[in-house]
């Protein structure tokens, strides 16, 4: 679903960008009673507003660099170059949905997978008021 792209055209650059028309199709999709999607993207603005809510997993730059320490040099963050935007992203968090609910991810994987999920029937619940 993601490439490398420009956020307004589409067109191949070194931005992180989702396919627009997939994550619509995927949205319309109501085969599932809940879908996640999980990553950034440099477009999301595109289609944010489609979503019932958005979690934004927040971690310090020692563990993002320790995690993408972790990453081969073939995938997204591996690279120096890479590296520096994300770094840059990190602390302008210029790519950071605003209406995000923040969900502290330098705990343990299932503790973060517990808090998105008690979120999740949270604002379910909001919805259905």
């Amino acid at each position: 679903m993601a490439y490398q792209g420009d956020p307004e055209t589409g067109t191949r650059t070194e931005n992180h960008i989702w396919h627009v028309d997939k994550v619509k199709a995927l949205v319309a999709n109501q085969d599932e009673a809940v879908t996640f999607f999980c990553g950034g993207s440099r477009n999301f603005s595109k289609f944010i507003d489609l979503f019932d809510g958005v979690f934004v997993l927040e971690v310090d730059l020692d563990t993002l660099n320790r995690r993408l320490d972790e990453r081969p040099e073939n995938e997204w963050g591996g690279k120096n170059t890479e590296r520096e935007l994300i770094a840059r992203l990190h602390q302008t968090k210029e790519d950071i949905p605003k209406n995000g609910i923040i969900i502290d991810a330098t705990l343990p994987i299932e503790h973060v997978v517990d808090e998105i999920v008690r979120q999740s029937e949270a604002n379910k619940r909001q919805r259905q008021i």
